[in-house]
């Protein structure tokens, strides 16, 4: 990677939060990732009559951070190697000799080693080779019916930001959705989330010209911004969706998935790297609890983080749904302007649950799925309230909250 002229043409821009920072902060990495880092207040939501609606994240001075895939990954390689880590490139696992502990790869080389962890994405060569040599293994694997594709709008010519450059951007299209993440460059990395199959779909765009048109009708305010955008659409790959489960992810002392090989998830609501580097924070805890038993440390391991690894993919699904047609919809942004404003007058007793997620290191995934369930009935029957949109700063509904809270 680091040798490439560009990389490009299948990367969603990654957003980095609290769980992700807590971790890097622990080994002594976070300065220089801020370096490559662009904060994100809020999002920036696109209509197609060309207006926006910003709405914010978290309580004010939370942000989430846009980082490049590409070049976090390049200074992680850096700093690994500063620090004395040995990287090898080009060894694709053939098989795991578990009476060896032995990787064996297609080029005839093998490594034996103490502990290995399958770290290798989530279509990990490491996972099939323990699945199918270990009994009862449970998989469970589930794409959804929408692909992604890369796309880029430039920096201007001065070198500035064409769009709002510390907000993660949405047109959100009922069906389908376009995000665009800033960059250090001043240009957007824009990723399209659309049906594979059916009109309008990638299938149906199927022309330079049918691209462009789509665009110019459908986001109208960014078509200008993108000169390359046809040439992008049909060169750069379409990349599936896919959510993985499975158990399980240890091998007594010798062996342990972790991140994607484990759990794989959707990337709507910008967790995937963040709870892989939760992985890495909770490791971490668990060998100085264990005093590096690592088969006390692995058995915990996956105890405490598969519920986690489950239910933040059930929340990333849930969150498409949100990105993609909620986000635009009115009463949906009352219900967001409510939970906000009970949160600011209450906050020990109620946050909502993407802050939950995405400013909480402390709430575990779990936790913070079962709590936002709950705080969706009452919000439920809040939004059923006669006027709600006219009375929705008065006591009364305070009151209502408060009250609901306590029969929980």
């Amino acid at each position: 990677m680091r040798l490439a002229d560009t990389v490009a043409g299948r990367s969603i821009n990654l957003a980095l939060s609290d769980r992700g920072i807590k971790a890097l902060e622990e080994v002594g990495i976070m300065d220089e990732i801020r370096k490559i880092a662009i904060p994100m207040h809020g999002r920036e939501m696109h209509g197609t009559d060309g207006n926006t609606t910003y709405q914010p994240y978290g309580q004010k001075g939370q942000f989430i951070n846009s980082v490049s895939r590409a070049q976090l990954n390049m200074k992680l390689m850096d700093l690994a190697e500063q620090k004395g880590v040995n990287i090898f490139f080009e060894k694709k696992l053939q098989h795991i000799n578990w009476h060896k502990n032995e990787l064996i790869f297609e080029d005839g080389q093998s490594v034996i080693s103490d502990i290995i962890f399958g770290s290798d994405g989530a279509y990990s060569a490491a996972r099939l080779t323990h699945q199918l040599q270990s009994d009862r293994f449970q998989y469970d694997q589930f794409y959804i019916d929408f692909g992604y594709k890369e796309l880029n709008i430039p920096a201007a010519k001065n070198g500035s930001f064409l769009l709002k450059e510390n907000a993660l951007h949405i047109w959100p299209r009922k069906n389908y959705m376009l995000i665009a993440l800033p960059n250090t460059d001043g240009s957007f990395t824009c990723t399209l989330f659309f049906p594979f199959e059916g009109k309008p779909s990638f299938e149906s765009l199927d022309t330079k010209e049918k691209v462009r048109e789509f665009f110019n009708e459908t986001f109208p305010d960014v078509s200008p911004f993108m000169p390359d955008l046809e040439k992008d659409f049909i060169d750069n790959p379409t990349g599936s969706l896919v959510t993985i489960k499975c158990h399980p992810w240890i091998r007594k002392d010798q062996f342990a998935l972790i991140g994607d090989a484990a759990h794989a998830i959707v990337p709507f609501f910008g967790q995937g790297m963040n709870c892989g580097f939760e992985d890495c924070s909770v490791l971490n805890a668990l060998i100085d609890k264990h005093a590096e038993n690592w088969e006390l440390v692995l058995k915990e391991f996956q105890h405490l983080r598969k519920p986690d690894a489950d239910a933040i993919a059930e929340l990333a699904l849930n969150n498409f749904v949100e990105m993609r047609d909620k986000v635009a919809d009115k009463q949906f942004l009352l219900q967001k302007k409510i939970e906000a404003d009970f949160s600011s007058k209450h906050p020990d007793k109620w946050t909502p649950a993407y802050g939950m997620v995405t400013f909480s290191p402390h709430i575990r995934y779990s936790e913070a799925k079962e709590i936002g369930s709950k705080q969706q009935l009452i919000m439920d029957k809040i939004m059923n309230i006669p006027g709600i949109e006219e009375k929705w700063q008065e006591e009364e509904v305070e009151k209502m909250i408060l009250t609901e809270l306590q029969k929980q």
